[in-house]
């Protein structure tokens, strides 16, 4: 079930209240009995395992090598053709 945190508009007490979806949110503060609001935060996440971070995908080198650069050779020149006249004596 999820864990709901709640904040008094008079008070400003914050609340944690574990609750199913379906229940109705709190809306009276247990302190003052002032009326309560939801407060929404960033939702913390874990990643666990192989392939979240670029350099799990590597290879066996290290992270702190920086990547050979790839250059591409330059293309050759076609061979020159030459003709040879053979003369043949008799």
């Amino acid at each position: 079930m999820p864990t709901y945190e709640y904040e008094c508009q008079s008070c400003h007490q914050r609340v944690e209240a574990v609750q199913k979806f379906t229940d109705a949110p709190l809306s009276v503060c247990s302190h003052c009995g002032g009326e309560l609001r939801k407060v929404f935060s960033g939702v913390g996440i874990v990643f666990k395992g192989s392939g979240f971070y670029k350099t799990d995908s590597r290879g066996s080198s290290s992270a702190s090598t920086p990547p050979a650069a790839t250059t591409t050779p330059a293309p050759t020149p076609p061979a020159a053709t030459t003709t040879s006249t053979s003369t043949s004596s008799d």
